[in-house]
């Protein structure tokens, strides 16, 4: 097979750089496509295209097997239909631990075995025909909990054949770190991976090594409004996700009801915070943390991040005469771009 001319052109270029002993200028490369029900963009500095949209597919077609909800033959749906468990692979073994000890370090308020409730709210792969009770959700508590969940050796346990799990809450920014790690496997130190909104970045953009500014959205009043920018940070080595409770909700009888499931109570949070961006080193921890500082309110979410000093996270709230505020944690100014 006869190589495209524009890569057999860059080869030559190369070695003609080499030759003089000049170095080759790095180019930008973009891959964007859509993947796990949203978008996702990865772009990266290098001299050359070590990294093609079909591998990256290929990883999101191996992470939607393990992960996917919204496939009936992915493991995680066999899991929720098996009445004792299933044997897992790598990805859903790396999820299910990491949310695990994410459950433990929340006090349960980060719980991937609310799917039942998620379920019944509506919000799950298909709407709910009307909206449960206190007695249904009473009911569906008792499938409710990670402590519900056994892992041995390979295999996920359950302890009843009603928990089911629903990993939404942090795959996401685990498949940016599943991306990330492999483009860093292929020797790519500057980078930016986006999936749906979850981010996470190395070195800059080159070749000026400009920093990788990232935008804060402001809660929109409606899921009609156009996003605008509250505040531009730049984050260097490391993750960003953002949690809102404006961003996927539902309308009944006048009231907002929230997609984030108050695991302990069973009905969607109701708290102040409405959006929580968190950075972290990795995106599979700020994505884990983000809700669970959004269902703490404001002084659960900074008694969170007191034992968790390699977090950072910008919270919006709502005062109580209705007005639209921010704060953050103590080490967040450093990545505010004035």
């Amino acid at each position: 097979m006869k190589k495209p001319w524009h890569r057999l052109a860059a080869g030559v270029i190369g070695l003609v750089l080499s030759a003089l002993n000049l170095p080759e200028v790095p180019e930008t490369y973009r891959i964007t496509g859509e993947a796990q029900g949203t978008t996702y963009a990865v772009t990266y500095y290098a001299n050359r295209e070590w990294v093609d949209r079909q591998q990256i597919d290929s990883i999101f077609k191996s992470l939607d097997a393990s992960l996917s909800i919204y496939q009936s033959g992915s493991l995680i749906s066999r899991f929720n239909a098996s009445e004792k468990g299933i044997e897992m692979d790598k990805h859903l073994m790396n999820v299910v631990n990491r949310s695990m000890q994410i459950y433990r370090e929340t006090r349960g308020l980060s719980d991937i075995t609310v799917y039942p409730l998620v379920r019944a709210w509506g919000f799950g792969t298909k709407a709910a025909d009307a909206l449960p009770d206190s007695a249904a959700i009473r009911r569906l508590l008792t499938c409710v909990g990670s402590d519900k969940l056994k892992i041995s050796h390979q295999n996920l346990l359950k302890t009843s054949p009603c928990v089911q799990i629903d990993v939404n809450g942090i795959a996401q920014g685990y498949s940016v770190d599943v991306i990330a790690d492999f483009l860093e496997g292929r020797g790519i130190g500057n980078y930016m991976v986006e999936v749906g909104g979850e981010i996470r970045t190395k070195g800059g953009k080159l070749p000026g090594n400009e920093p990788m500014n990232i935008g804060i959205e402001t809660p929109s009043a409606t899921e009609f409004d156009a996003p605008a920018i509250r505040a531009v940070i730049t984050i260097g080595d490391g993750a960003v996700t953002t949690s809102g409770s404006y961003r996927n909700f539902r309308e009944s009888g006048g009231l907002r009801l929230s997609h984030i499931i108050d695991p302990q109570t069973g009905f969607p949070v109701q708290r102040e915070i409405i959006s929580a961006t968190v950075v972290a080193p990795d995106a599979i921890t700020a994505d884990g943390f983000d809700n669970a500082l959004l269902a703490a309110g404001i002084d659960g979410a900074f008694e969170i991040l007191r034992t968790h000093p390699e977090m950072q996270a910008y919270l919006i709230y709502k005062k109580t005469d209705g007005t639209v505020a921010d704060t953050a944690s103590a080490g967040f100014g450093k990545y505010l771009v004035p």
